[in-house]
């Protein structure tokens, strides 16, 4: 099962089950998985703690072998259920802690908390000497401007705070408490929901600071934005972001490109850009790997559970680090000890176009744990 907010404009992401049933197509057309052919079955998670609780009583009555490359934030909600059914996640969007905390959880990126870590990184390294987060008034929003200090740190610095509501129709008022004084070296980073992310660069475009620069995290900000704010000739030129993945560009994502075209060229849902359609490319990956190890067994969650305990590390063809979910291959933190991933890749708008700042991608690890 693939499940997502299938609808409304805040946090949808109808791209990830979009893509997760042409990858069925492509699996299907190239042997299958562990030689069983494969059926994904979506579920419309509705962006509510009651619609992921439906979703995983689906996945739980259809006796599913694992849920794959999902979005929902309602980790607290949905995970005990998979695991009194016995039922995987694996690659979740990391948009809830308990994806970084279940036993049953396989995460393939590092969640907001790593953006947020090399975020930090990535503009203190750019020589800013001021530093403000617009991030949401809540408690995940938070552990955001935590999380952006402790990537700040070792540059001594400390971020001002600006938390607001998301889905508002303006942010004037935020963009004028970020940019401050609006002096040279001053930086005004976004760690809102693409749609808010998109109305407070509106709203920047409108203040038109002279001297602060922007930036956002991938998936909040992808490319499609760029290019509908003018390109090189807008206001997001030379604008820095902090991503999981290597950037659109990039020949990692080669064959996710053919397999959208070939088995999914209809459905305009599905925005190769984007973080979620990425991580639901990468979980399929690993979830076709290590099932076929278990080719001539029988393919069950019990089976791909203990399968995904076992098996590792598993390459993503450059996407991510090989990945492994074993003891000694988790990352130390006591709030998310199912971490794996720590790298990030750090980006920049130049000449319209998001590309890497920095070649490769940077592991954050040191900062995260600190």
């Amino acid at each position: 099962m693939t499940w997502a907010p299938m609808n409304g404009k805040a946090g949808a992401e109808p791209g990830m089950p979009g893509i997760a049933q042409a990858i069925a197509r492509y699996f299907n057309d190239n042997g299958g998985v562990a030689g069983h052919p494969v059926r994904v079955i979506t579920c419309n998670e509705d962006n509510t703690p009651d619609g992921a609780i439906a979703c995983a009583n689906k996945a739980a009555e259809e006796d599913v072998a694992a849920v794959v490359g999902s979005d929902s934030q309602y980790g607290d909600q949905f995970m005990p259920l998979l695991e009194s059914a016995g039922i995987s996640y694996i690659g979740g969007s990391g948009a809830s802690a308990a994806e970084f905390s279940s036993p049953y959880s396989y995460p393939v990126n590092g969640g907001y908390q790593t953006l947020l870590v090399g975020n930090g990184e990535q503009l203190a390294a750019a020589g800013c000497h001021r530093v403000a987060i617009v991030r949401p008034d809540t408690s995940v929003g938070d552990s955001m401007y935590t999380f952006l200090n402790n990537g700040l740190a070792q540059y001594h610095l400390s971020a001002t705070d600006v938390p607001t509501k998301e889905g508002r129709t303006n942010y004037q008022h935020e963009v004028q408490v970020a940019v401050g004084s609006d002096q040279p070296h001053d930086c005004v980073t976004s760690a809102l929901d693409a749609a808010s992310t998109q109305t407070f660069f509106d709203s920047w475009r409108q203040y038109s600071p002279t001297n602060a620069h922007l930036s956002a995290l991938i998936g909040s900000f992808q490319q499609s934005l760029v290019d509908s704010m003018g390109g090189q000739d807008g206001p997001l030129e030379g604008a820095l972001a902090t991503g999981w993945y290597p950037p659109d560009s990039s020949p990692v994502w080669s064959e996710m490109n053919s397999v959208i075209k070939k088995y999914a060229f209809t459905n305009n849902n599905i925005n190769p850009s984007d973080p979620g359609v990425q991580t639901t490319w990468i979980a399929f990956e690993v979830f076709r790997k290590v099932v076929d190890g278990l080719k001539g067994h029988p393919v069950t969650a019990q089976s791909v559970h203990a399968a995904f305990d076992a098996t590792g590390p598993v390459t993503t063809g450059g996407a991510t680090p090989p990945l492994a979910w074993q003891d000694g291959n988790l990352v130390s933190l006591a709030a998310t000890p199912r971490t794996v991933n720590t790298d990030v890749s750090f980006q920049q708008v130049i000449n319209g176009e998001l590309t890497e700042s920095h070649a490769g991608l940077v592991n954050v690890g040191q900062a995260l744990t600190r």
